[in-house]
């Protein structure tokens, strides 16, 4: 439903779903004509407050709150989160159009003929969160693979409104990866449609234009249409953080104890030199990978030496993590400046987040980690093979 309006009646109740391609001078005019025309009591827009206040006021990230992704753990979450709005931004740069330009107009033709304005989308950190803590490690390997083939693509302008004929891009890129991680689209498509009807039917008035993404509207209209929408109770479900399946976290405490095991049973049957033995090897192959991580992030030495020193020691506590430590290095090593931190959102290549100073950082980081968990196995499966 590309650029079409879509009118839904329910009772005396008058919805008007525009489907718009997100980076579309044509969807613009669209919402404009159609704000102007039906003249509605308001309008409802498939936004967060946090999407809303960064199209609104071009807002950037800035040194605070990367200090906060890193201190809570959010790195995966804030990567994949700049991969998919630097992906839009690069399309809208081929296509010569903003990103959003179509919420943009919507909101400012509401405000100029005094209409109310909904914010119908879930909130961006729940849908990220909530992705994450269904998918499994290897499902996160390949959502993070798609990404990178997305947003290392090159296509011509030509291909890119090919691409965008039938639907708006974003959502065919999240269709494309749901073949191969059911939950992506699951929870970034299903759940936001029943979220965003629901929001929509629970909105006071009797004539409402929602503007949306293309890839949504069918789903939303056949929701509606069907009455199955549970209003308050199912948006405060599609809300809640589920509690992660991933066996990582129980794998974390798990290891230690398996390692110290193996450590004390070689020393009981095979005495005092194999203890000497499983420790050096456990210090070098753990600290070793660890410090290649970050190497291969083109991190700073002391910051490869930091992960060789952290690492064989965070890896026996899963409170703890080679990365941050590495990270922390990085960052007073080679402070990010003001232009790195602009640049965010001109990532245009996945060499770009080698060389921005902010991404870097958080590649040191999430490097470092995969290295002490790569030598952790190592390490402990050697271990293991002494013993047998």
């Amino acid at each position: 439903m590309l650029e079409e309006v879509i009118k839904i009646c329910i009772g005396d109740r008058e919805i008007f779903l525009i489907g718009t391609a997100h980076v579309s001078e044509k969807s613009v005019k669209l919402v404009k004509e159609t704000i102007e025309r039906v003249n509605p009591d308001i309008v409802a827009v498939e936004l967060c407050k946090q999407r809303c206040d960064a199209i609104l006021n071009n807002k950037k990230w800035d040194e605070t709150e990367i200090d906060r992704v890193i201190k809570e753990g959010k790195i995966y979450l804030f990567l994949m989160q700049l991969m998919l709005t630097n992906f839009q931004r690069k399309i809208g740069d081929e296509l010569g159009i903003k990103p959003g330009s179509e919420m943009l107009e919507a909101i400012k033709i509401a405000k100029e003929k005094n209409i109310e304005i909904a914010l119908v989308d879930r909130d961006i950190k729940i849908s990220m969160k909530r992705l994450f803590n269904r998918i499994s490690l290897v499902e996160k390997f390949k959502l993070f693979y798609g990404l990178i083939s997305e947003v290392s693509e090159e296509e011509s302008v030509n291909e890119l409104m090919e691409r965008l004929k039938d639907k708006d891009i974003l959502t065919k890129m999240i269709e494309d990866m749901g073949k191969e991680i059911p939950s992506f689209k699951e929870v970034l498509l299903d759940e936001r449609d029943r979220y965003i009807a629901n929001k929509i039917m629970n909105i006071d008035a009797k004539r409402i234009v929602a503007v949306l993404g293309a890839g949504h509207v069918d789903g939303i209209k056949n929701i509606i249409e069907s009455g199955d929408t549970k209003s308050k109770n199912e948006i405060r479900s599609l809300e809640e953080i589920p509690e992660s399946k991933s066996a990582l976290k129980y794998l974390g405490y798990f290891i230690p104890i398996l390692i110290f095991s193996l450590i004390i049973i070689g020393f009981l049957s095979k005495g005092e030199a194999f203890l000497v033995k499983s420790i050096w090897k456990w210090v070098l192959i753990n600290g070793s990978l660890s410090a290649l991580g970050v190497l291969m992030a083109f991190g700073h030495p002391l910051s490869a030496i930091t992960a060789f020193i952290a690492a064989p020691i965070t890896s026996l506590n899963p409170l703890l993590a080679a990365g941050w430590f590495a990270g922390l290095t990085e960052a007073k090593m080679r402070k990010p400046k003001v232009k790195d931190f602009e640049d965010l959102l001109r990532l245009d290549s996945i060499g770009d987040y080698w060389k921005n100073g902010v991404t870097r950082i958080l590649l040191v980081i999430v490097f470092a980690n995969l290295g002490s968990c790569i030598g952790t196995y190592i390490a402990g499966f050697s271990i293991f093979m002494d013993i047998v």
